[in-house]
């Protein structure tokens, strides 16, 4: 593999992906676009993710999956991609509403995180259907079922 994964677990939760899962999920993103990658995913109580979602997006309220890209200083390479914060409150809970296994969604969480870390975004609508294909391939090529099955 050519991405470097540091898990941090900063709460309890019962039944976590193991790291190989995080590992390989976030592989299959960004070796799609980059020979070398490296980043940290910290799981987060729903406090934290409250928090961080507010002082960074406005939003007072925790949330799946936050994503701070990396940006290395003019002239300086360096494989770091940036930080995926997930909530896996919020996984489970999303993933029970939408009737999903919660580690497919923790996956697709991981792969739509690293997307959104490579400059891919969803605010529009042209790029929201390119990076929504691009992650359907990708869960596609780990077995699991298009996430936006009920959107069409």
């Amino acid at each position: 593999m050519s991405t470097e994964l540091d898990l941090q677990i900063a709460c309890e939760f019962d039944n976590l992906p193991s790291e190989e899962q995080f590992t390989m999920w976030a592989d299959k993103a960004l070796s799609k676009f980059r020979d070398e990658s490296e980043l940290s995913i910290v799981i987060s109580d729903e406090a934290q993710s409250q928090q961080l979602n507010n002082d960074y997006r406005g939003k007072n309220k925790p949330t799946n999956v936050l994503s701070f890209e990396f940006e290395a200083p003019p002239g300086i390479e360096l494989p770091l991609v940036g930080d995926l914060i997930i909530c896996p409150a919020i996984v489970l809970a999303e993933a029970i509403e939408q009737e999903k296994s919660f580690h497919d969604h923790f996956a697709h969480m991981v792969i739509h995180g690293c997307l959104h870390l490579l400059g891919f975004d969803h605010i529009k609508s042209e790029d929201a259907f390119e990076m929504e294909s691009i992650e359907k391939q990708l869960l596609a090529e780990l077995n699991i079922a298009d996430p936006y099955r009920d959107e069409l």
